[in-house]
């Protein structure tokens, strides 16, 4: 693909406010003779593409607004695979402001939020599914989150995607064919070879839809509830996981009547910590709200850390509170509190009657390194975070492989109850419309503005 030269845009690349050094980025034709009219040195445009050069930026008076680092990049060799040049400046937002003002009075246009990525894609640098990883890879804020955008950028399943678009475009092709011979009664698609490469792409679709859950987790904290019973403990191991008073403290039950929620990084996995109210019957007008926003919670949330009082619990207390955790359909983890206190006998029973792991801690004293290393493992118990297979982050992506996935199966259905080749070929287009959506080959305006809007000014 040709690169694109679009009019010279420029915007700063590095985070705003003062700091040591601050990046200010120039890209587009004539980016390259723009900055060199302001820069007193060697003569960029005569310089070679991924070179550095030290000089000065004068304004048109002569006087010096700033020593500066150029770095040059020739198309098609650069991100936006257009000429770019970036400026590396003192952190001042004085300097800033005044050397972006001597650019557009050289004719350079502020750049709009993601635009110089929306450049990179329409210049085919990459697919619509990488362009967006880029955003997600910025704000990427643990090791798991960093390790699914890399993976998205670096093609994770939108290169297999396309690939088996392209057969199937060559099989819609071929029953378009046919549209044109109907009245003598052509196949010139093989009915068993599309079937069969329609179940190829669903076998790479499915795993990729499965896996949302996960990536949603994973891009944005997996939310983790804590429940139990009024004094079981849940404030006192918030703070101990948090490492600070968080949540009050009480011998009083019903204590906490609110939710309270923060983060707490794992093994490089972000967990959204939420204490709830304790599940109980109760008359109480206000902690009876709790308890439903309780239940609520845990509705929403992908684990739930059930944990109980080893100390005071019965056997059959036990059992009837796992079966309503069972109930709730969510992953789960059971944990006893007062590990130091429960008689191992006692601990015996309650693991006999649980019939499935117990994580014993003693929230009082932060013994819970054991608990910290089972939340990390249930989550990492995913393939997908194990192995960085790609995964699924972006709900606009699941939106497009749902549709091509339903797309698909209703094709396979209409083949198995021998369908015309018109009816088939609008399940194909459809699906065709849904995979070139997710990476980008079908466009328009609109979704690209939508898309890049969300990016930070600069990137």
């Amino acid at each position: 693909m040709t690169s694109l030269q679009l009019e010279p845009i420029a915007a700063l690349a590095t985070a705003p406010g003062i700091g040591a050094i601050a990046v200010i980025r120039v890209s587009g034709e004539g980016a390259i003779e723009v900055t060199n009219r302001l820069f007193k040195g060697k003569d960029l445009t005569q310089q070679p593409s991924h070179t550095a050069h030290f000089g000065l930026l004068r304004n048109p008076d002569g006087s010096i607004i700033d020593e500066v680092l150029a770095t040059v990049f020739r198309a098609p060799k650069s991100f936006t695979k257009e000429d770019v040049v970036e400026i590396s400046c003192h952190g001042s937002e004085f300097i800033i402001r005044q050397i972006l003002n001597r650019l557009m009075q050289e004719g350079v246009r502020l750049a709009r939020p993601g635009e110089f990525t929306q450049r990179a894609f329409l210049n085919g640098q990459f697919d619509l599914v990488q362009a967006e990883a880029v955003a997600d890879l910025i704000a990427a804020d643990s090791e798991a989150s960093h390790r699914a955008a890399l993976t998205q950028l670096r093609g994770g399943f939108s290169k297999q995607l396309k690939a088996l678009r392209q057969q199937l475009i060559d099989f819609v092709a071929l029953v378009e064919l046919e549209l044109d011979f109907g009245e003598e009664d052509v196949e010139f698609a093989k009915r068993d070879q599309l079937r069969g490469l329609m179940q190829d792409i669903r076998r790479v679709l499915r795993p990729l839809i499965d896996s949302f859950t996960t990536g949603n987790a994973i891009k944005n904290g997996v939310p983790t509830v804590i429940v139990g019973k009024p004094n079981a403990g849940k404030s006192t191991l918030l703070n101990a996981l948090l490492n600070e008073e968080k949540a009050i403290v009480s011998d009083i039950p019903g204590t906490t009547r609110d939710v309270i929620e923060d983060e707490l990084f794992i093994d490089g996995i972000r967990f959204r910590l939420i204490d709830t109210a304790g599940l109980r019957q109760t008359t109480d007008t206000i902690e009876a709200i709790g308890v439903e926003r309780t239940q609520q919670k845990m509705r929403d949330a992908s684990l739930v850390v059930y944990l109980f009082d080893g100390v005071n619990v019965t056997p059959d207390e036990l059992q009837d509170a796992i079966l309503e955790v069972r109930a709730s359909g969510k992953p789960y983890l059971l944990v006893g509190n007062k590990a130091d206190a429960t008689p191992d006998a006692k601990r015996q029973t309650l693991n006999e009657v649980v019939g499935e792991p117990v994580v014993w801690i003693s929230a009082k004293d932060a013994q819970i390194d054991e608990l910290k290393a089972a939340l990390s493992a249930r989550v990492r118990t995913d393939a997908t975070v194990q192995t960085g297979s790609a995964v699924v982050t972006n709900a606009r992506h699941l939106e497009h492989l749902v549709g091509t996935d339903d797309a698909l199966a209703h094709a396979i259905s209409g083949l198995d109850a021998g369908i015309s080749a018109d009816w088939l070929a609008m399940d194909l287009r459809l699906a065709l419309k849904h995979l070139g959506e997710l990476t980008g080959e079908i466009t328009t305006d609109d979704l690209l503005d939508s898309i890049f809007s969300r990016f930070c000014i600069g990137k």
